[in-house]
C-alpha cells in the first residue's frame, strides 16, 4: 500500500498534463475545519498558505474520542476506549495544479487509554503515550463558487487522502497492563492514528479562503 501511494504521487508529479506556470497559480490563504473529527466528538482547525507552487499548513485536532465500537483487533477485544487530547503538526508541499497538491507531513499525537464506558479522568486512566508519524497527504482544493462576485467565492471544500505511518512512540512499541476486563495481564500495542488502526486517513475539511 505504501509503495502504491508513492508511485501514484510520483506519477502525478511527472505527468506533463498537469503542467502549469507559476503565473497561473493564485496565492491563497485558507482557514478550514475538519468534518471527520466532529463525528468522534472532537474538533480540528487547519490553516493553509498557498504561494505560487508551494503549499504550507498547520493543523491541530483536539479531544478525539474513539469508543470501543471504533477500535479493532486487540484494543477492541480488551474492552478499551481511546481518547486523543491532541493530534498536531504541519505540512509542506507542492501544488500540481490549482486544485491538487501533495504534502509531506510530520505529526504528533497523544493517546490515552480507558475502559470503554468509564468516565475519562486521571483516576480511571490506564496509560497514556505519544506517537510521531511522518507521511504524505494528497489534498484537493475546491471552490464551488469561485466565479461568483460576492462573499460566496471564498467557500472552500478540501477532501484529502493521507498516509501517516507511525515511526516512533514513547512506549517502545507496546505496554503491559493488568486488565479489569479480562482479569489478565494484557499487552497494548501503540496505535496507528488512521482508520481501523491503519496509517490511512480520509477526511473532508470545509472553510474559507482569500487570495493575496
Amino acid at each position: 500500500m505504501k509503495k502504491t501511494f508513492l508511485i501514484i504521487a510520483a506519477s502525478i508529479l511527472c505527468n506533463s498534463s498537469f503542467a502549469q506556470t507559476d503565473k497561473t497559480f493564485e496565492n491563497r490563504v485558507a482557514l478550514l475545519f475538519g468534518t471527520n473529527q466532529l463525528m468522534v466528538d472532537g474538533f480540528n482547525i487547519e490553516g493553509n498558505i498557498f504561494f505560487k507552487r508551494l503549499a504550507f499548513d498547520y493543523s491541530h485536532g483536539v479531544s478525539l474520542n474513539l469508543d470501543n465500537n471504533l477500535l479493532s483487533g486487540a484494543a477492541k477485544d480488551q474492552g478499551l476506549a481511546v481518547h486523543l487530547p491532541y493530534t498536531t503538526g504541519f505540512g509542506v508541499g507542492y501544488r500540481i495544479n490549482e486544485w491538487l497538491n501533495l504534502r509531506a507531513e510530520p505529526k504528533w499525537h497523544k493517546f490515552e487509554l480507558y475502559y470503554d464506558g468509564e468516565t475519562q479522568n486521571s483516576t480511571n486512566q490506564i496509560a497514556s503515550y505519544r506517537t510521531f508519524t511522518l507521511g504524505l497527504g494528497a489534498y484537493v482544493t475546491w471552490l464551488p463558487f469561485k466565479n461568483k462576485e460576492n462573499l460566496l467565492r471564498g467557500i472552500t471544500i478540501a477532501p484529502s487522502l493521507r498516509y501517516w505511518p507511525k515511526v516512533s512512540d514513547t512506549i517502545d512499541g507496546s505496554l503491559d497492563y493488568d486488565s479489569q476486563i479480562t482479569g489478565q495481564t494484557e499487552t497494548h500495542d501503540a496505535l496507528e492514528v488512521g482508520l481501523a488502526n491503519t496509517p490511512w486517513i480520509v477526511n473532508v475539511s470545509i472553510g474559507y479562503s482569500l487570495t493575496f
